[in-house]
């Protein structure tokens, strides 16, 4: 009598992800971006900038952008509730080795997933002025979309966000 031994797969890598909502959407960033978590604070506001750019934030003496995410996904500012933070994310452009931090305001960033990154999936809208925006994730509650931080910003918006030194 012979005994059958099942190998099992090899353990997906799992990652934890903040969640976030914009109205009722749920999103994700991947942990590993975040720098830091903080509750809302005042901003500086910046006149002449897009309406998602919601100022500026003097932390630990640099003066950092700070974007508000609904404001640029949902078109409508965030909410000021106490689960809306300020996160500072690690940006860093695929296509650059510059790397800076940036603030977000998330609303609801009070929970987190911890799911292997393959469980997203891709969901077959193509979406060039929102590259974004990543694949899905599906749970009980529905769906959760990956939002990218290094593909956050266009070049134009990093021109804005992000201008060469000038000397004085």
């Amino acid at each position: 009598m012979s005994t059958l031994h099942r190998h099992s797969a090899p353990a997906r890598q799992q990652r934890l992800f903040l969640l976030f909502a914009v109205g009722a959407e749920r999103y994700a960033l991947d942990v590993r971006e975040v720098a830091e978590v903080l509750p809302l604070r005042r901003l500086r506001p910046v006149p002449a900038t897009p309406a998602w750019v919601a100022g500026l934030l003097a932390h630990r003496g640099t003066l950092l952008p700070v974007l508000d995410i609904s404001q640029l996904l949902g078109g409508q500012p965030a909410t000021q509730r106490t689960s809306t933070r300020l996160v500072l994310v690690h940006y860093q452009p695929r296509d650059s080795t510059e790397r800076h931090l940036l603030g977000l305001i998330l609303e609801r960033a009070a929970e987190t997933l911890r799911c292997a990154p393959e469980e997203f999936r891709a969901y077959g809208l193509d979406t060039p002025d929102a590259p974004y925006l990543g694949p899905v994730y599906q749970d009980a509650r529905g769906l959760v979309q990956w939002l990218r931080v290094a593909d956050l910003l266009n070049a134009e918006a990093r021109a804005l966000l992000f201008p060469p030194e000038r000397t004085a």
